[in-house]
């Protein structure tokens, strides 16, 4: 990019002084009005504002970025992060997992910020992830219709997120605006929630430069943006240690398995341990789901009911609301949960009420969300079943 990159002729409407760069007309119509001057500080001003935090790559500012109203302000991505390539993984992660969901609605994004600016693309992952129907226009074309589509899709968006009480950072204005951290925040927020099959590449962060002006002079400030983050839990226990579980039987496999959580939770959460299990010693794996399904047909079948399948019999949170009264021995009336939930909202009340008779029965609240469980995660589904079984193992 040249030395005067904001300088271009098909941006200036009429002819401009020899010494005038485009920079000068920052301050709009207050700024022309000023002396000389002025006018010279203010252009030194945007420059220092914009330029030289992005050194030694300079930003690429739209025009209507640029020309604020007092107190106004934009906020621009440090190149630098842009060009991360864990910021790029994330981005191509969340379209190709938005392309991947809308696939039957022949609906293709490209750009984040070109492409979800209107609501069309929102509404339409948002119907499909939480199969709903929204009641807006199908087609909008108008600013104030866009708005209005956004508007609803952004309240049933927090009404799903409500729950866990997270600070909302998107709003109306920055998502038409074409804000590309508050789109990557609302989508990551979305992934999270509706347990997307995808790797969000962990902790990336952007650096972002806001630019505000006070006074008819702009001042920036530099600001990080954490989009995703993770725990390290760090390496545990052997988990490569063989197990000699062909000819164990239930109770020795139960026993087995209690000891082979103890191991690998010396210090850590309960966490640590699936985790591990998971990445590191899935040969270990079938023990875990053998001795979890022994144990809850033990109580189970005393309703007739049999599982086979952990990840998919729990996900509707019917089994364990039943498991639990068999466990705690009361009846749960069935006027407080669905029976035969047929809809994501539904199942994930059942699985929040089993997590509410957990906690009154004196367990510690899961580690895995509801929406996890529902959504067929065995890891989740195995940390829920685990903790009920080391308080009620010994249960006859």
């Amino acid at each position: 990019m040249s030395s005067a990159p904001l300088r271009s002729p098909a941006l200036r409407p009429h002819r401009m002084k020899k010494d005038e760069s485009f920079l000068g007309k920052l301050g709009g119509t207050l700024a022309r009005k000023k002396k000389a001057k002025e006018v010279s500080d203010l252009q030194e001003e945007g420059k220092n504002a914009i330029n030289s935090p992005m050194c030694p790559a300079p930003v690429e500012v739209h025009p209507e970025d640029s020309l604020l109203e007092e107190n106004e302000e934009r906020t621009v991505i440090d190149p630098t992060s842009r060009d991360d390539p864990r910021f790029k993984e994330l981005v191509k992660v969340l379209i190709d997992w938005i392309n991947d969901v809308l696939v039957e609605e022949r609906i293709i994004v490209k750009q984040l910020e070109e492409d979800l600016y209107d609501g069309q693309v929102l509404q339409k992952l948002l119907e499909k992830l939480a199969d709903c129907k929204l009641n807006v226009a199908e087609v909008t074309q108008s600013e104030i219709g866009q708005k209005q589509k956004l508007q609803t899709v952004l309240e049933a968006v927090q009404e799903l997120l409500r729950p866990h009480s997270r600070p909302l950072q998107w709003t109306v204005d920055l998502i038409h605006g074409k804000n590309l951290v508050a789109i990557l925040h609302l989508l990551v927020a979305l992934a999270m929630h509706f347990r997307a099959p995808i790797h969000l590449p962990e902790h990336v962060s952007v650096q972002v430069v806001v630019v505000r002006k006070r006074e008819g002079l702009l001042h920036s400030s530099h600001v990080t943006e954490e989009l995703t983050t993770t725990t390290d839990w760090g390496p545990m226990g052997h988990p490569h240690h063989p197990l000699p579980c062909g000819s164990l039987s239930s109770v020795d496999r139960l026993m087995l398995l209690s000891a082979l959580f103890c191991r690998m939770m010396m210090g850590r959460f309960e966490r640590d341990a699936f985790d591990t299990l998971f990445d590191h010693a899935p040969d270990k794996l079938s023990v875990v789901k053998k001795s979890l399904i022994t144990f809850v047909n033990k109580h189970l079948n005393k309703l007739n009911l049999e599982v086979t399948e952990l990840e998919t019999q729990f996900a509707d949170g019917v089994y364990l609301v039943l498991l639990m009264g068999l466990l705690e021995d009361y009846f749960v009336p069935l006027h407080n949960f669905y029976l035969t939930p047929d809809s994501f909202d539904q199942k994930v009340h059942n699985v929040s009420f089993a997590f509410e008779l957990m906690l009154d029965g004196g367990l510690k609240k899961p580690k895995a969300r509801p929406e996890d469980v529902v959504n067929l995660d065995l890891k989740s589904t195995l940390r829920v079943l685990y903790n009920l079984f080391t308080k009620y193992k010994h249960l006859e």
